[in-house]
């Protein structure tokens, strides 16, 4: 019997391990990950409770004076299972096999669906790689030219724009990356110059094939056709040039959208009295803020790697994000711990503060909704009705629309798919998150 109770305390003491195992998790967890170790927690400890039990009766049977039998009376149950992929044997008492199997099956059931969410939620880490394929190509023609370009003071606004975007690409190389680009275009419009100088393309596809050579004097058609290799390749640099712009303002507004509960959440772990530094540590550790713990890592990156303080962190952090309402919280923050002021209290009337301005964007999007569906009601569904009728009349009319009947159905629904992609980009850009 002394094997057997040794064999308890033994799963005991892996299942103590394993409940260890699950607190320390706690720590980094959502909610809904909590929910699940806290029910396997619950699940272990009443297993636990179970093996406990038997032991007393165990120790009964084991006597000095005799052989080491079992007494009448007391019978013992021995229930083989896995703990770690291990094979294990226990003995309990008789009428508590159940019990003790139905919770190790709950916390088996609980550890896959944790072990899904853990894969489904993993983060992955990349090294900074160097420049390959189409920058490596851009790098070889045009770095030297970027190089003297941003020596010379040019393209800085463009500079800060990439550091807040968080694009990871050197200034230098997107520079010549930008000028290839362009000069590719300007080659490609020169072919299409020539090609329309020579040659026309039916749009309409009134006839086959749609290319056909041009007709009426060359020298006519020069100066539209000349356009050309000036505005595509301008189009194309500017496209590239407001691109970082627009993935700042996208980041801007992923950011609104998580800070006013990262604050609330800075504001519960700061009334425990934990250094400022712990603080964003834990904020750059949680999963509930994927776009705000990337600026947070900023900081603690500048802490950790640079052996900045953390006032000067928070304001170096405060020039490169690209969400103002961030960099008013990291200059605020900075100033009360110089100060010595109060951190909870700061938090807690930021948060207000955040949460107010989220409010009123959420009512304030809501309102131009409404307007807009009216809006859309009016231009998209009764306007190419009547637009409809009114072509159908002229049809029949002697006065006739120049048009066939094919030509305008296409014409109508290219116009009804212009104006609805308006309204769902518009709808998009003035979204306040998703």
């Amino acid at each position: 019997m002394i094997e057997e109770i040794i064999a308890n305390i033994d799963t005991e003491i892996e299942m103590l391990r394993e409940i260890s195992t699950y607190y320390r998790k706690l720590d980094n967890s959502s909610p809904s990950e909590a929910k699940l170790l806290y029910a396997s927690i619950d699940a272990l400890s009443t297993s636990i409770k179970i093996l406990n039990n038997s032991i007393p009766k165990m120790l009964t049977q084991v006597s000095v004076a005799q052989k080491l039998s079992p007494r009448e009376g007391i019978k013992f149950e021995s229930i083989h299972f896995k703990i770690r992929d291990a094979d294990v044997a226990v003995t309990l008492n008789t009428g508590d096999r159940e019990v003790f199997l139905s919770k190790l099956s709950i916390n088996e059931q609980l550890l896959k669906r944790l072990k899904k969410k853990q894969k489904i939620k993993e983060e992955k880490f990349e090294e900074f790689k160097a420049t390959r394929g189409y920058l490596k190509v851009s790098n070889r023609f045009f770095l030297d030219t970027a190089q003297n370009l941003i020596k010379k003071g040019n393209f800085a606004p463009l500079s800060l724009t990439l550091k807040k975007a968080n694009m990871d690409v050197l200034f230098s190389t997107y520079i010549a990356m930008m000028l290839f680009t362009t000069l590719i275009a300007f080659i490609l419009s020169l072919f299409l110059a020539v090609f329309f100088l020579f040659f026309n393309f039916d749009f309409m596809l009134n006839s086959f094939p749609p290319i056909s050579l041009a007709s009426g004097s060359i020298i006519s058609r020069i100066p539209y056709v000349i356009l050309m290799p000036i505005f595509i390749p301008l189009i194309v640099f500017s496209m590239i040039y407001y691109y970082p712009s627009s993935e700042k303002d996208t980041l801007e507004k992923r950011i609104d959208q998580e800070l006013p509960f990262a604050v609330i959440h800075m504001s519960a772990i700061s009334g425990s009295g934990i250094e400022p530094s712990e603080i964003f540590k834990i904020i750059a550790l949680s999963k509930e803020y994927p776009f705000l713990r990337k600026e947070i890592r900023k900081v603690m990156n500048q802490v950790n790697l640079y052996g900045y303080d953390l006032v000067t962190s928070l304001t170096n952090a405060s020039k490169t994000t690209p969400s103002s309402k961030l960099a008013e919280l990291f200059s605020g923050l900075s100033t009360t711990i110089t100060s010595g002021g109060d951190l909870q209290n700061f938090f807690e009337k930021r948060s207000e503060t955040l949460l107010l301005s989220y409010r009123l964007e959420r009512e304030k999007f809501i309102k131009l909704a409404e307007a807009f569906m009216d809006i859309y009601i009016s231009v998209v569904i009764a306007a190419p009705m009547i637009v409809m009728i009114l072509l159908v009349i002229i049809t029949a009319s002697e006065a006739g629309s120049g048009f066939t009947s094919t030509q305008l159905g296409l014409g109508i629904v290219a116009i009804i798919g212009i104006i609805n992609s308006f309204f769902l980009m518009f709808l998009k850009f003035k979204q306040p998150g998703d």
